[in-house]
């Protein structure tokens, strides 16, 4: 078995509390959009020590290759599972976020960065 034969997507049932969704926004202290990924942004996570998002990856791909940019360790918390960074995007074609559910498992979404 390959671990990507284990990582869900937004087609898989639960999607809603578990895709990582990227988002590129303002932000009020930098001239760039800064990169912000939430998880549960439909239909909120149950965030408790028994159930929990424990971590957030972010990848750039960099000429066909993926490039780790970030991680965010979350658990066990009670806290929103949505995080931010300041990244230089500019040699990045797509973003990809991974995170764990310690009840679910992996799960994974990407973004086309715009030339």
């Amino acid at each position: 078995m390959r671990i990507g034969d284990l990582v869900k997507t937004e087609t898989q049932e639960g999607k809603e509390k578990h895709v990582p969704v990227i988002e590129l926004v303002d932000y009020p202290d930098c001239t760039d959009k800064i990169v912000k990924i939430t998880v549960g942004k439909e239909v909120p996570h149950p965030n408790t020590i028994a159930h929990h998002i424990k971590w957030i990856h972010l990848y750039g791909v960099k000429e066909g290759l993926a490039v780790h940019m970030a991680a965010f360790d979350l658990g066990p918390t009670y806290g929103i599972p949505e995080v931010t960074c300041h990244a230089n995007l500019a040699e990045f074609s797509e973003l990809i976020a991974i995170e764990y559910c310690n009840i679910h498992g992996l799960w994974e979404s990407s973004f086309i960065l715009s030339p």
